[in-house]
């Protein structure tokens, strides 16, 4: 994976939301996996909040991300399965303009490689809402892993060629 050393890094401000009924800050292993991995890839964590899974709760959070200038993208974890309390893509759902469905398939295809078929039940997603970018990735330790390291880290470094997330953000709110 091509990084241009020759072009300057661009710092994006990333605010990430851990969804689940159960965890809290103190027990979010994969929130703060990727907390860790935001940082030391030269992001800045903007913001970081757990919310219950309730369309309406997460769907808010979005929202006010969004409209937040001081946050370029929102990575959500937890709420991706099959199961009746997992809501996060119908969350995306009601804030997005633009699915990016390259997203979940590379994540699933990716993924195969770690768990095999069980990437069947993933509904890892992402869409654009109003500019901003939001991923959302399953709850797992591994799956956040897999999310930031094999797509995330590379797609959201201003200097990976021949094409990136980063270099889009000054044309996504333009009509």
């Amino acid at each position: 994976m091509p990084i241009d050393q020759n072009l300057r890094f661009q710092p994006v401000r990333i605010a990430l939301l851990t969804v689940s009924d159960t965890r809290t800050l103190a027990d979010d292993s994969s929130g703060d996996i990727l907390a860790a991995r935001i940082a030391d890839a030269g992001h800045e964590l903007a913001a970081r909040e757990i919310s219950r899974d309730s369309k309406n709760e997460i769907a808010a959070h979005l929202h006010r991300w969004i409209d937040d200038e001081t946050v370029d993208c929102v990575i959500t974890t937890g709420g991706t399965g099959l199961t009746g309390r997992d809501v996060t893509p119908e969350a995306l759902d009601r804030v997005k303009d633009k699915d990016i469905p390259g997203f979940g398939e590379l994540f699933r295809w990716l993924s195969y490689e770690t768990i095999g078929v069980s990437t069947i039940q993933s509904r890892a997603c992402a869409v654009l809402a109003r500019g901003t970018y939001i991923f959302a990735l399953p709850g797992s330790n591994g799956a956040v892993k897999d999310g930031w390291d094999k797509i995330l880290l590379h797609q959201l470094d201003s200097r990976f060629r021949p094409c990136n997330f980063v270099e889009l953000m000054p044309r996504l709110r333009v009509r």
